[in-house]
């Protein structure tokens, strides 16, 4: 018979075995570890992990239990967090000093001392570096940083949680500015910590998109308190949304020396949320500057040109006065030519008519006379005939010059020259001879023609 079914031992003795073996062995204390957290939690001051080793793919190939105690938690803790601005928390990887130790109810279990937080920003800052450098390759990286800013920034999409006090502060400096100026602001709520938080941020920006045409950019502002919430800002599918939204984007998540991959690809990433309400009035500050700038620019040219033009108008003032009198004294004098030449072809006119009929009276008579000498000498000898006619002819002709004289004395005496010429003048109002002074009105304008050929405007004082 087999000894060793003949005396079984304990499943308590067979622990402790286990654990004088391991604590008789060497290596297994202080040991510095690198490994990946998950399944971590607190409960009466200590914390209490898994500690995982995967491959590339994501398959596990080690894994083991670790706790810290309470004795130690709180020195670890605040080690690890002012070093990385981060608590301790699931999907981490870590560098940790162990010592094995075995429990005889709990089993096995590592059991950690100290904490290297250096290794642990090595690896965040390789993962958002292999974020980066993703973005870069699909050529997207420096798309909302490059897009150019609205004159006027200010209808605004706002995505943060409504209770956080740095919502509270980045509206109260918003509207409360020195100029008062004017913004309009819409809240899209999500969760700024928490496992949710990447995915309730995407699902704001999404809303966002909706109403894109309705807003000049977004702020996304992560209110006060812990940062231990950080890390879950440094996801890919988000730093994705905002590198290729099409509006700005303003970060404002954690302090100043904190730093995610939204800050890389973001149009502009600021310290705070009240920094982030004070881009958007200084920017707002300089369109309202520019534009009174250029008000006032308009108004200088404007008073430049009504000046000029004053001083045009002023010029041809001056001068029309003296034009208007040089045009009608012009017209005066072509008015008084045409009218003395009028005159004078109608006198001539007449004249000539007279002279026609006077001539053809002349011929009438003396062919009547003619015919009467020559029937009333048809007995007289030749040489008494051509005595008599011509002296008939003679006479004729001298009683009808003598008549054509007298009638060009009486046209002559009858012109207008010569009513002029005896001191008399021609009055005109509005080119027509004025023959009757009750026509005139105060204000008519008179022109005066003399002999001399001058001519005198006047005004009527009174009726």
């Amino acid at each position: 018979m087999n000894t060793s079914s003949e005396n079984p031992i304990s499943l308590l003795e067979l622990n402790r075995r286990i654990t004088r073996a391991l604590t008789a062995m060497p290596g297994l204390e202080n040991v510095w570890v690198t490994a990946e957290t998950s399944d971590l939690r607190t409960s009466g001051g200590h914390c209490y992990m898994e500690l995982v080793q995967k491959d590339e793919s994501g398959r596990q190939l080690a894994k083991c239990r670790a706790a810290i105690w309470a004795s130690a938690f709180a020195r670890l803790s605040a080690k690890f967090s002012s070093a990385t601005g981060s608590a301790l928390r699931s999907d981490m990887k870590i560098m940790v000093r162990v010592s094995v130790s075995h429990h005889a109810v709990y089993g096995m279990c590592l059991v950690i001392s100290d904490i290297n937080p250096e290794y642990t920003l090595g690896d965040l800052a390789r993962r958002r570096n292999e974020i980066l450098a993703r973005l870069k390759r699909e050529g997207i990286y420096d798309f909302n940083r490059s897009l150019p800013w609205s004159f006027t920034p200010c209808r605004i999409a706002v995505i943060s949680a409504r209770g956080a006090a740095g919502f509270g502060d980045f509206m109260k400096h918003l509207h409360n500015n020195p100029l008062r100026l004017r913004f309009t602001t819409d809240l899209y709520e999500a969760s700024m910590q928490g496992v949710n938080t990447s995915a309730s941020v995407i699902a704001a920006m999404e809303a966002v998109m909706e109403r894109v045409d309705s807003y000049d950019c977004v702020v996304i502002i992560r209110g006060g308190g812990a940062v231990s919430e950080l890390a879950a800002f440094d996801d890919y599918m988000l730093a994705l949304h905002v590198a290729q939204f099409p509006l700005p984007v303003i970060v404002g998540i954690g302090h100043e020396r904190d730093v995610t991959v939204l800050d890389y690809v973001a149009n502009t990433r600021v310290k705070t949320p009240t920094a982030a309400a004070e881009i958007l009035i200084a920017r707002m500050t300089e369109a309202y500057a520019a534009a009174a700038d250029t008000g006032r620019d308009i108004l200088a040219t404007v008073r430049s040109i009504v000046a000029a033009r004053r001083e045009q108008l002023a010029y041809y003032s001056g001068l029309l006065p003296a034009r208007v009198q040089n045009v009608l004294a012009e017209q005066r004098r072509i008015t008084g030519r045409n009218a003395s030449q009028a005159v004078l072809q109608a006198v001539t006119a007449v004249v000539e008519r007279q002279r026609r009929l006077v001539g053809r009276e002349a011929v009438e008579n003396l062919s009547h006379l003619v015919s009467s000498a020559i029937s009333r000498q048809r007995r007289l000898t030749g040489e008494e005939l051509v005595a008599s006619v011509t002296h008939a002819s003679r006479s004729v002709f001298n009683r009808h010059n003598a008549r054509l004289q007298a009638l060009g004395e009486i046209l002559d005496v009858l012109s207008p020259e010569a009513t002029l010429r005896r001191g008399y003048t021609i009055t005109r109002r509005n080119g027509k001879a004025v023959s009757n002074g009750d026509i005139l009105r105060t204000g008519d304008v008179i022109t005066t023609v003399f002999a001399c050929g001058e001519a005198v405007i006047s005004r009527v004082e009174k009726d």
